[in-house]
């Protein structure tokens, strides 16, 4: 086995966690520098015209909570393992989030969290993660096709037999999988899978859920209030039909996370162009949702992983 010296560890380690956050700040960058879509002198001219306090103040507030919820979901779950502080909760959280922002759906957060754990948890906390991560998709397509099924009932925007078929594939999908749960790929099988969800207290999964559904209401309105600051005066149940329409289909697309907003973006402009919104402030409410919930975080969250030190130890071990 090939001797690294322990500064040359150490260089490596550091160009590991520059290139990380260099390439998320990059991939922030070029988003909002390369947007042509962008028009910030309207956006401008909105907001002198719109300025509050209080407004600005309840926006941001709404941020926090979307991460803050986050965050007590992983601390959550994390007690499964070992119990961690709320600020523990919080840096792991934020540390992840800029470690899978340029990976695909995020993958990177996996490894960004398994790192501050036992090198014998990693496997553990791969699970919990999908566990966090998997209730929040499995809200957002429950809320996505009541909004789905509501903002269609209003404007046929697929048909009656369309909505059938969906349907029809949804449930022979349950019936597959439910009759392959005991067959083994790898060692690994649906009905391994169930029992080891059903391992995990009931407790720890009803918070879960009830964190989640709080989550999911909380960036859901944020969009929902962006609009409103713009001057988009829409009926609420139509608003919030289209914003869980959108947050279902942008959901179910492969992406990264630095694209997130321009999957989004593109999924809303779709919906709310059918309910006659103007092109540029779809997309200045998409990016400021973006920026509000992923980089501010990353930003945050690059402090952790520059100051992230468990890594470099086990990195030294191991080499």
């Amino acid at each position: 086995m090939i001797s690294i010296s322990h500064k040359t560890k150490q260089f490596l380690v550091l160009l590991v966690k520059l290139l990380i956050v260099g390439g998320a700040f990059y991939f922030i960058y070029n988003q909002l520098a390369n947007n042509d879509k962008l028009d910030w002198q309207q956006f401008v001219t909105v907001f002198k015209k719109n300025q509050s306090v209080f407004g600005i103040g309840f926006i941001l507030l709404l941020s926090v909570l979307n991460r803050y919820f986050e965050i007590l979901k992983w601390q959550n779950l994390a007690s499964n393992i070992k119990k961690i502080s709320i600020s523990e909760s919080a840096k792991q959280v934020l540390a992840a989030l800029t470690a899978g922002v340029f990976t695909p759906n995020g993958v990177g957060e996996y490894a960004g969290k398994a790192l501050y754990f036992d090198k014998s948890e990693t496997k553990k906390v791969v699970f919990l993660n999908l566990i966090c991560n998997g209730i929040q998709m499995v809200l957002t397509v429950i809320f996505g096709i009541f909004g789905l099924l509501y903002f269609n009932a209003l404007y046929h925007v697929i048909t009656t037999k369309t909505v059938g078929l969906l349907f029809g594939i949804l449930i022979a999908l349950l019936l597959f999988f439910f009759f392959l749960k005991k067959i083994s790929f790898k060692g690994y099988s649906i009905e391994k899978l169930i029992h080891k969800i059903n391992a995990i207290p009931k407790a720890i999964h009803q918070r879960n859920i009830l964190l989640g559904c709080c989550r999911y209401l909380v960036f859901s309105h944020q969009y929902y209030f962006l609009f409103l600051a713009f001057d988009v005066d829409l009926p609420y149940l139509t608003l919030m039909g289209a914003v869980s329409s959108v947050y279902f289909l942008a959901s179910s697309l492969p992406s990264f996370q630095f694209l997130e907003f321009a999957v989004k973006g593109s999924v809303a402009l779709f919906f709310f162009g059918i309910l006659g919104v103007n092109e540029w402030i779809i997309i200045f409410v998409s990016t400021l949702m973006w920026f509000l919930n992923v980089v501010i975080p990353v930003v945050i969250g690059s402090y952790f992983v520059l100051n992230f030190k468990s890594s470099l130890q086990r990195f030294s071990k191991e080499m």
